[in-house]
């Protein structure tokens, strides 16, 4: 489809007056003492329990971006509980020397070379803690390896391709629902699968290589420019190069572990899993080559991941492109981290990240692309577009689940009198939609956009995280601050590594 058309249903749906059943059963629980007051006519002790009532009531049911102010004051007390257990801050092996050196004799002369113990070892902050790397053989046996992401916490396995896309700009609408269709495709073939938990669309604006553009504008200057137009270009040149920006785009694939354990009985060496899943990265990549519109697949070695890690924890050190395109893992993460209530720091850079709800009236292909235009020279955006594919089985459960809820919901309003809004009957049509498109064989996807804008350390990253908000207005879509969650969030928006949308829904 050449545009989002506003098909997209809440994963829960509240059966009583908008409330789930969690949060009624609170508010039941909560009005017991005043149920007990009014049966023993204790009208002194109801007026003190109704106001504590109200309190509850308010704190559970009424909305604060998104989250209940029962739901914001757990995570404040998370926080604090974070920050004084030490949690918050981190500190990297390699700035506290906590590298090994040891002698190696491998280079057949007999000379005595130091090398660290430990430099490909994974060394994270934060939700990337738990990621462990394995170099394999690619899809089609490249010897160059492939990066395959370990996430002990989460029992997953993944790895990550750059992709190579001319972008849609100058695409007709023909060619955008070609793109779609391509898109709608490869979600509905990993469906079927049901071996791939996460889908993630990574895409980063960053500066222009300055080695490359010195080095085109050297191949297309004209010998006998005039003087003026030289100054000119000059001028134009100092202007423009700390805003010229280039995008990046990667892809991500996650597969749960418990789907490779099923392959690899006798051999579960991560060689043995790179093996299961060269067939499915494959299939991926045929369908991105194919309709999608990739002009190029290429999945990342340890190395160059390393270095993708490391240009989104140090945006405005290794931007430039000047350095080598490999990094050693343990160089990848900054020397020092933080998360703050409202920001993440991480190295000489200050991150705020942010949500985006999808537009009731749709959307059309590429509103996203004012997110990653920076409105200040030293600013960098990421946004990471991740699409969870449900099983059909799943998929069906979960509708039956939401179309009960909605009638129960339908038939307590009628009971209480209380007609349909539009909004009811919006969702109940959008309900009965997605049942028949399951019927037809389309696939259930699971979608969140999380977005991320870096400023240097000292900068105002309050203003960057407003602009950043009201260019997601801007495109339609509604910006939903992660206050709290920012360590978590940026491992989700700045970095290729598959991190991001649970597994379960908890409000």
């Amino acid at each position: 489809m050449s545009a989002y058309g506003g098909s997209a249903a809440r994963e829960r749906h509240g059966w009583f007056l908008g409330l789930t059943g969690p949060q009624l059963l609170v508010l039941l629980l909560g009005a017991v003492p005043a149920w007990a007051s009014v049966a023993q006519a204790a009208w002194a002790s109801l007026l003190l329990t109704i106001p504590g009532w109200l309190m509850l009531a308010a704190l559970v049911c009424v909305p604060i971006h998104g989250w209940s102010g029962w739901q914001w004051l757990g995570v404040l007390l998370r926080h604090r509980a974070g920050i004084a257990l030490g949690w918050s801050a981190f500190h990297a092996r390699v700035a506290s020397d906590d590298l090994v050196v040891s002698p190696h004799h491998d280079d057949g002369e007999g000379s005595d070379l130091r090398h660290h113990e430990g430099l490909d070892r994974t060394d994270l902050p934060g939700a990337l803690a738990s990621l462990d790397l394995h170099a394999v053989p690619g899809p089609r046996g490249e010897t160059a390896g492939m990066a395959l992401v370990q996430d002990h916490s989460r029992r997953t396995w993944a790895a990550t391709a750059v992709l190579a896309h001319p972008g849609i700009g100058l695409a007709d609408e023909s060619m955008r629902d070609l793109m779609g269709s391509g898109l709608t495709s490869l979600l509905e073939a990993v469906s079927l699968g049901e071996a791939v938990r996460l889908i993630a669309l990574h895409v980063r604006a960053l500066p222009e290589p300055r080695r490359q553009r010195e080095a085109w504008i050297s191949e297309h200057r004209v010998d006998d420019e005039p003087a003026a137009s030289c100054e000119v270009h000059r001028q134009l040149e100092l202007l423009t190069q700390g805003a010229a920006v280039r995008h990046e785009a990667y892809v991500t694939v996650v597969v749960d572990e418990q789907r490779l354990n099923r392959g690899a009985r006798t051999d579960r060496t991560p060689s043995a899993r790179g093996r299961i899943l060269a067939p499915l990265l494959a299939e991926v990549e045929a369908h991105l080559n194919g309709a999608v519109g990739c002009t190029g697949v290429r999945w990342l070695d340890p190395g160059e991941l390393a270095a993708v890690v490391r240009a989104g924890f140090s945006p405005f050190d290794v931007a430039q492109g000047d350095g080598d395109l490999t990094e050693p893992w343990a160089a990848a993460a900054p020397a020092r981290a933080s998360t703050t209530m409202r920001e993440y720091r991480h190295g000489a850079a200050t991150t705020r990240t942010c949500t985006l709800l999808l537009p009731r009236n749709g959307a059309p292909m590429g509103a996203l692309a004012r997110i990653l235009v920076p409105d200040q020279p030293r600013e960098r955006r990421s946004m990471t577009v991740l699409l969870r594919p449900v099983a059909r089985r799943a998929a069906q459960r979960a509708t039956e689940r939401s179309e009960t809820s909605a009638a129960m919901a339908a038939e307590l309003r009628h009971r209480i009198g209380r007609s349909d809004r539009a909004r009811d009957r919006r969702a109940h049509s959008r309900l009965r939609d997605t049942d028949e498109k399951l019927e037809r064989g389309r696939a259930l996807v699971r979608l969140g956009i999380v977005a991320a804008v870096s400023v240097p350390e000292g900068n105002d990253a309050a203003d960057a995280g407003r602009r950043l908000e009201a260019a997601a207005r801007m495109c339609g879509f509604a910006p939903v601050p992660l206050d709290g969650a920012h360590d978590a969030g940026f491992a989700a928006a700045a970095m290729p590594l598959g991190v991001g949308l649970p597994t379960a829904r908890t409000s």
